[in-house]
């Protein structure tokens, strides 16, 4: 470049003023970035701490459980090379012996007893048992074999240590094939658990059928309403919208147990069935603890997250749109389906998105009126965290329902677009 030109040197290089210049831009800049971010900061860190690392241990839990490894090292070490037919050489006996009455003087046999009575009945009470009677026993003959097996006839079986080995792998996928009513079988082949002991399934597909039926009724009511709501004169739309948002402000507890009231047998709603002779008094309907009661309640509570969505986007449509379709020679039925109906498609989109994700992930109002044939997954996730403290299978639960749900993102994603979502 010519040493003519303004702000170089002859060597092409950016001479200092322009140099000087382009810092004092630099610095003026930075400054406003960290502004910004100190003022995210604190979000961040709340989000990190309250959700996604709690979300991660859990998750985690579900393929990486070292607890029945850390407590029997050399028990597991032995097992390692032992291929699961016939029982395991002596030097596993031994370090069981001898492991056995540590973990029950350390107290934590029982974090051994619990994963390996999951996966074999009746296995907590024999390393208790033979736990306590080893402080007392020395190896019969020299063989801890022989003395185990005196102890309880179990440790004579090859599936007490097949479960002790699977119990005790770092790694293991073993939850996710409960999760999906699968099994290893003892040739290490992975097949479908008997039909009667499939539990996990059956509620996963009634959970997606459900949560799909209340987004169907939320949306085929709350069209309607939305649609009132928005070509309302301004006065009487606002009453209308206070009374579809005081029951949303209303608790969740409150408006769940109303149910009970409204819908049991002796409740307000067979009672006034009874009163008009539409059913007789002993031909009372069941609507309550029910699949019935799970879609009536969770349908309720529900239709505001359908409404106010549609609600947004409809009020932003302009009234002389359809009567310029009917200037035209459109029908209502056409001017309703090709001009008024495409434009509120993202009103749709984001309240069937937000009332699906909501339903999967239902869990109060299920358990309170669903009753045994209305109840959800989340249930049965609740059950494993709470009462059977069975985490890594809750987490495994957990993370096939998440998988579901991100699933459900990208389809709605790729076949609607994204972009196309409004909220308002």
């Amino acid at each position: 470049m010519s040493a003519s030109a303004p702000g170089w040197r002859i060597d092409g290089a950016i001479d200092e003023p322009a140099r000087v210049k382009k810092l004092t831009r630099m610095r003026s800049r930075l400054p406003a970035g960290l502004a910004a971010f100190s003022l995210v900061l604190p979000l961040l860190a709340f989000i990190s701490l309250s959700f996604i690392a709690p979300l991660g241990a859990l998750l985690g839990k579900s393929a990486y459980q070292p607890q029945v490894a850390n407590i029997l090292p050399q028990t597991m070490q032995a097992l390692d090379q032992w291929a699961g037919v016939g029982l395991p050489p002596e030097a596993a006996f031994a370090a069981l012996a001898k492991e056995l009455p540590k973990a029950r003087a350390e107290r934590t046999l029982v974090r051994v007893g619990g994963p390996v009575n999951r996966l074999r009945g009746g296995m907590r009470s024999v390393l208790t048992r033979t736990a306590r009677t080893l402080e007392k026993t020395a190896a019969a003959d020299g063989s801890w074999s022989k003395t185990l097996v005196d102890i309880h006839p179990a440790w004579a079986e090859p599936g007490t240590w097949l479960a002790i080995k699977q119990a005790g792998a770092r790694f293991t996928i073993r939850h996710y094939l409960q999760a999906l009513d699968l099994e290893q079988r003892q040739d290490g082949s992975i097949g479908q658990r008997p039909e009667e002991l499939r539990i996990y399934t059956p509620l996963m597909w009634r959970t997606l059928l459900v949560s799909l039926g209340v987004t169907l009724l939320c949306l085929a009511i709350g069209y309607p309403i939305a649609y009132m709501i928005a070509t309302a004169p301004p006065r009487r739309g606002h009453l209308l919208l206070l009374m579809v948002l005081v029951p949303f402000w209303t608790s969740l507890l409150v408006r769940t147990t109303s149910w009970i009231v409204l819908l049991q047998r002796q409740g307000v709603i067979n009672s006034l069935l009874v009163s008009l002779g539409l059913t007789p008094d002993s031909g009372r309907l069941e609507m309550i603890y029910n699949m019935t009661g799970s879609f009536v309640a969770m349908t309720h509570v529900l239709l505001p997250f359908m409404v106010l969505p549609l609600y947004s986007v409809m009020r932003a449509i302009p009234p002389s749109y359809m009567a310029a379709a009917a200037s035209l020679g459109a029908s209502p039925v056409q001017a309703f389906t090709r001009v008024y109906l495409p434009q509120t498609m993202p009103g749709i989109g984001a309240g069937a998105l937000l009332v699906f994700i909501l339903a999967i992930g239902f869990y109060i109002t299920p358990a309170l009126v669903g009753g045994r044939t209305g109840q959800l997954i989340s249930g049965m996730i609740a059950y494993h965290v709470q009462t059977s403290l069975n985490w890594g299978l809750a987490a495994a639960l957990s993370s096939i329902l998440l998988l579901a749900v991100i699933g459900l993102y990208l389809l709605y994603s790729r076949v609607l677009g994204i972009e196309r979502l409004s909220l308002g």
